[in-house]
This record gives structure tokens, C-alpha cells and sequence, in this order.
């Protein structure tokens, strides 16, 4: 489907690492500014222990799980947005992505150069959020010139539009990040066909050490709180050990830890609900799969997914929940069981349906 989440903030804050650890790749990641400079794009396997107890009832030939991508994008710094570092390459990235991870460095360590000098959170997230806002500011600015020229000759839409961007600038000018569900509906894709960079969805990752600062990390828990943003705590250079382990010595590592699975999993499922997707399952003899929908899809548009010619011939839907697909052990049990459901071009998909689509070309 094309979905990008992009890994963004400072240098050196362990953007590249946390790139490394979730796609197991190697690229540089050094201690640097800079290091990064083009973007570096990675598919992803989505973790999902549904797809696995789906085949344990189906004995599928192949499991294949669906997958999204992650951007490790150049670090930011203050002036960005006028082209300081490398501002204007960096911000045209961002804007191309469809939800943003931002690593925010919460461990001091000495070995490890801060651009600013010193390790400050907040004072970092600032950083990061007012380039954004610049950025967004002057396409607010150009945007609002052309609609002066529409409203001079009577468009009332146009009128309504300027509006909404002088509501968006008080938001940012006091440097605020325009929350989307403030908005009235309607104003809703106005706004998305900006393609605003600081109304992108966005995640903190919170990169931590062993022995970190806990007051640095409440303090960015506070403030995350209180904008409604969610965090997620992780030591990434644990999490990139972990990644380039075999799964007998990543077990052994993680019981040594005291945890049940790696942050990784999280966070690539984190990046997964920020841009609204949903899966559902398929499965029979031949495979067992994974698809990506979004949320509030209807059943010839999941259908499309696998093919068009199944959206464009859909005809109906075979459902069984995935909570009944295990009760009943499978497709078999669960028409036995009256748990299997027809359901036609207005049925919404949930969120782990198993579904058999029958169409017509």
C-alpha cells in the first residue's frame, strides 16, 4: 500500500541504529552529525502472533505477514526549515512520509556528541516541532496568497479555506502542533491537501540507556501526555543487539532481561495503529497471509487488496472473527458452529477477520 513511516530528530540520537535494529540492515551509524544524508528505506515484517496461531489450525504451505516501511531520514537541526544542515533536502523527506517516529535522546553519555552541546529532551523535541512549524508557516503563507486572489472574485470555499489556515498559523505561531481532531470534518481535506508537515501522526521513542536519567525521561513523559503523543521508553542499543541475534540466543537474552518480546515489536505495531491500518487474515492448504487495510474499510475495498478484479467482481464475503477462527479450530469448526458469516459490499472489516472473498469477472 505504500505506507511510509519516517525515523526523524537530531543527530546522533540514535535514529540510524534504531533503523539498523528494525530492518536488520547496517547501515553507517556513526558518532557524527550527518552520518546520514540520503534516506534509507526498509520493508518490515509486521509482528503479528495471530498469523502464527492462524496456521497452527491451518498447515498452510507458506506464512507470509504483511509488511510496511520504515525511512531513516537525515538528522535536524535548528534552522532547518532556512536551510541550515541539510534543511531543505531534510524537510521535502519528511513531507513525503505518511507518520513520523521521533527518537528523542534521553541518556547522557560523553562519548556520544550532542550537537547542542548538552542533553535536553524537551529542549530537543522543541527543536524538531518548530522546524516543522517554519516549514509549514511559509507553504500556510504561499497557500493563503492564492486563496486572497479567489476570495476577490467571490469564491465563497475559498473564503472558507483562509479561514481554516488562519486558525492553523494561531496554533503554530504560539508553537503548537495543530491537533487534526479540533477541526470540524469538513475542514478536514483542506487541511490534509496541504500536507503539512506537524499535523503528520507521530510517535516518541524515547532512546535510553542503562542507566538513564529518570528525570529526563518523566519530563518527556509529561509533556507527551499532556499533547496526547504517545511514547514508547527503549534502550536501541539493546534493541539492535537483540535484532542481530539468532532466536535461541535472542530468548536466552531476553529472559536474561526480564522481557517477553523486544521493544522492536512495539514499535514497528506502533508505527502500524499511527497510520490507521487494520489487518485481516487469509488461509488455506497453500498459504496463510497477512493483508494491510485501512480502518473502516468495507469488504470490496479489502478484497481489492489482494486483487482488483476481486474488488471490481465482488459478489460477497465468508467472515469468521479470529477470536471464533481459534475457538472453533478453524474454518471447518466454525461453520459447524454457526460462527461463520456472509457478508456483503457494506460490511466493514475488522480488525483481524478471516475472511474468503467469492467474486465474479
Amino acid at each position: 500500500m505504500g505506507f511510509k513511516c519516517g525515523i526523524l530528530g537530531l543527530p546522533n540520537v540514535g535514529k540510524s541504529t534504531l533503523f539498523n535494529a528494525i530492518t536488520k540492515s547496517s547501515i553507517p551509524a556513526e558518532n557524527f552529525p550527518f552520518c546520514t544524508i540520503e534516506p534509507n528505506l526498509g520493508i518490515v515484517n509486521v509482528p503479528d502472533k495471530r498469523l502464527e496461531s492462524i496456521n497452527n489450525i491451518t498447515k498452510s504451505e507458506k506464512v507470509i505477514p504483511t509488511t510496511m516501511s520504515f525511512v531513516d531520514i537525515a538528522g535536524l537541526v535548528k534552522g532547518a526549515s532556512k536551510g541550515e544542515g541539510l534543511g531543505n533536502a531534510f524537510l521535502s523527506n519528511i513531507r513525503e512520509m505518511n507518520a513520523l517516529l521521533h527518537v528523542v535522546r534521553c541518556f547522557d553519555d560523553e562519548n556520544v556528541i550532542h550537537v547542542d552541546g548538552n542533553v535536553n529532551p524537551l529542549k530537543d523535541l522543541e527543536t524538531i516541532n518548530l522546524e516543522l512549524i517554519f516549514a509549514d508557516l511559509e507553504v500556510l503563507e504561499k497557500r493563503s496568497l492564492k486563496l486572497e486572489k479567489l476570495i476577490r472574485s467571490g469564491n465563497a470555499q475559498a473564503k472558507k479555506d483562509q479561514g481554516i489556515i488562519q486558525s492553523l498559523k494561531e496554533l503554530m505561531e504560539n508553537g503548537n502542533l495543530p491537533k487534526l481532531d479540533s477541526f470540524e470534518e469538513e475542514a478536514l481535506d483542506f487541511i490534509q491537501s496541504l500536507n503539512l508537515l506537524s499535523t503528520k501522526p507521530m510517535l516518541l521513542i524515547a532512546n535510553l540507556s542503562d542507566n538513564e536519567s529518570k528525570n529526563k525521561l518523566d519530563e518527556l513523559m509529561g509533556y507527551a501526555k499532556q499533547n496526547s503523543i504517545n511514547v514508547i521508553p527503549a534502550v536501541i542499543k539493546v534493541e539492535h543487539e537483540l535484532a542481530n541475534l539468532e532466536e535461541e540466543e535472542q530468548s536466552e537474552y531476553l529472559e536474561l532481561l526480564g522481557m517477553d518480546e523486544p521493544v522492536l515489536n512495539k514499535i514497528i505495531l506502533s508505527g502500524y495503529k499511527l497510520l490507521n491500518l487494520e489487518t485481516y487474515f487469509t488461509s488455506g492448504p497453500q498459504e496463510s497471509r497477512a493483508w494491510t487495510i485501512h480502518q473502516n474499510s468495507l469488504a470490496p475495498q479489502a478484497a481489492g487488496v489482494i486483487h482488483t478484479d476481486f474488488e471490481r467482481g465482488f459478489i460477497k464475503a465468508e467472515v469468521i472473527s479470529y477470536d471464533d477462527f481459534i475457538k472453533c479450530n478453524g474454518e471447518s469448526g466454525a461453520k459447524k458452529d454457526g460462527k461463520l458469516r456472509l457478508e456483503g459490499k457494506d460490511y466493514l472489516v475488522e480488525d483481524g477477520d478471516v475472511i474468503h472473498f467469492k467474486f465474479n469477472v
